[in-house]
C-alpha cells in the first residue's frame, strides 16, 4: 500500500470517533451534576452548630500540668540521641508523678521535642498530663 492510502484510512478511523472535546464537555456536566448532589446531600447530615464538641467517653480522674526538665537528653553519649533521650526522659519522669499502667504521648508533644531536630531537644516542656479510670495517661502540651 501507498503511504496516501494509509493516510485516508487513517482519517477514516477518526471521523467515525467522537471528537474530544464533545467527550469533554458531557464528561465535564456530569462531573458537575454529581458535585452539587454530593453537596446538597453534606449539607444535610452536618451538624447546625459547629461549634458543638464530641463528648470524651472517658473519666478524667486526675489532671496536673508540670514543667519537665529534659536537660538530661543532652548527656547522653552523641548529640544524635537527645530527643530520643528526651522522649524516654518524659516518659519516666510522667511514670514517677502520676503512676500510670500506660502513657500515650499526644503527637503535639511528640512534635514539640523533634522540632529543632535530633540535636537540640528543649531544654524544658510544660505538660498536660490526664489520668482516667483505666489508669491510662495522655500527655498534652499545657496551653500558655
Amino acid at each position: 500500500m501507498s503511504k496516501k492510502k494509509k493516510k485516508d484510512e487513517e482519517v477514516k478511523v477518526s471521523e467515525d470517533e467522537p471528537e474530544i472535546e464533545e467527550i469533554e464537555e458531557t464528561e465535564i456536566e456530569e462531573i458537575e451534576e454529581e458535585e452539587e448532589e454530593t453537596t446538597t446531600d453534606a449539607k444535610k447530615d452536618e451538624p447546625v452548630s459547629e461549634d458543638v464538641e464530641p463528648e470524651e467517653e472517658e473519666e478524667i480522674i486526675d489532671e496536673r500540668i508540670y514543667t519537665v526538665p529534659l536537660r538530661k537528653a543532652y548527656w547522653t553519649g552523641s548529640r544524635l540521641r537527645r530527643s530520643n533521650k528526651a522522649i524516654r526522659v518524659l516518659r519516666k519522669f510522667v511514670e514517677r508523678h502520676m503512676k500510670p499502667e500506660e502513657i500515650l504521648i499526644q503527637p503535639e508533644v511528640n512534635e514539640r521535642i523533634w522540632s529543632r531536630g535530633i540535636q537540640k531537644p528543649p531544654r524544658r516542656v510544660r505538660i498536660r498530663a490526664t489520668k482516667n479510670s483505666d489508669n491510662l495517661v495522655r500527655v498534652y502540651l499545657a496551653e500558655g
